[in-house]
């Protein structure tokens, strides 16, 4: 059943989030997936604090978009996103208290200034935060390009930026309705079976087609990650990181192929830790419609499999971190 949040939540005007800024990685093996984040996919490290590492793609403006942390089993720390203003900020707070699902004020962390911490109504921990610490190139990453974050890395599948993150709920509609209703995004695409549930649903904050994924979890647990997203500039890029991994012997999931749903060119991987990882060109596309209307797809389409007719693995339906033990669920 659809939660209702309290009226004054939906007062609040569309576009308070500015995108989605970074999210934290659980580890179990912090060394290898720090090796697999920098030296197989390209991205560099901004700073290191206590357990955690600071990674950031060669054109992210901020200082970090991955905060890989060591932890006892793989599995999301927190997703962050960065609102437009100040006053954007406490307005979402504000909304957020109204909600039952604040946690309250922190001090910020190592890239950003002070954050307020929530959960959606499945269990993800998230934040939002206004102040950030832009990313200062050195001498080696300084670019040519003034209007460029860093140089390109020439390393590994050279990551270009932090496009989405997709996470497990199981319930959909719940997580989907606070999204829109509490912090402001809004539905570009969904998955609705016959008998009206709804399997999954795509939300933007800006004028990408979409920032977070939420799917359903199919094992019920709450609160896990089924992946994340970097993005590539071209298709060909994404089939030389297929190349990449093969060297590296990392395991391939699915892929390299196209999504029917958001179109985008993907290749599925497992990290050393034990997390599903994207790579993807063009990433989100450009949302200019300001009347767009979700786009539903049914259960029969979704059967079909991919845009060009590869199924989807089952793995796709189930795997996701932390994992499910036995006997949990």
């Amino acid at each position: 059943m659809e939660k209702v949040f309290p009226e004054e939540c939906a007062r609040w005007p569309y576009g308070d989030l500015a995108h989605l800024a970074h999210l934290e990685l659980l580890t179990p093996k912090p060394e290898a997936s720090l090796h697999f984040f920098t030296q197989v996919m390209g991205l560099e490290v901004s700073g290191q604090e206590g357990d955690s590492v600071y990674l950031r793609g060669w054109d992210d403006y901020e200082f970090h978009t991955l905060k890989l942390t060591a932890g006892k089993r793989p599995g999301l720390g927190h997703v962050a996103f960065r609102t437009k203003s100040p006053q954007a900020l406490l307005r979402r707070v504000r909304a957020l208290e109204a909600s039952g699902l604040g946690e309250g004020w922190t001090e910020g962390d190592l890239g950003h200034g002070p954050a307020y911490r929530f959960r959606t109504p499945d269990g993800h921990l998230m934040e939002l935060y206004y102040e950030t610490r832009w990313y200062t190139p050195t001498e080696a990453t300084r670019p040519a390009l003034k209007n460029q974050a860093s140089r390109f890395p020439g390393r590994g599948a050279n990551l270009r930026r932090l496009d989405h993150v997709n996470l497990l709920a199981a319930d959909v509609t719940s997580v989907r309705a606070f999204m829109e209703e509490v912090l402001g995004m809004k539905v570009t695409e969904q998955i609705v079976f016959s008998d009206g549930s709804e399997q999954g649903a795509w939300l933007t904050c800006n004028n990408k087609t979409y920032d977070v994924a939420v799917t359903k979890d199919h094992l019920g647990a709450r609160g896990r990650l089924h992946h994340f997203t970097y993005a590539v500039d071209t298709r060909e890029e994404v089939l030389r990181a297929a190349d990449i991994c093969l060297e590296h012997g990392v395991f391939i999931e699915t892929g390299p192929h196209k999504h029917a749903i958001q179109q985008t060119f993907f290749l599925y991987v497992y990290e050393p830790g034990g997390c599903r990882f994207e790579i993807a060109s063009p990433g989100a596309r450009l949302l200019l419609a300001p009347d767009w209307k979700p786009i539903r797809w049914n259960e029969e389409e979704r059967k079909k499999g991919q845009a060009w007719g590869l199924q989807t693995v089952p793995t796709f339906h189930t795997y996701g971190v932390p994992p499910v033990e036995a006997g949990e669920g």
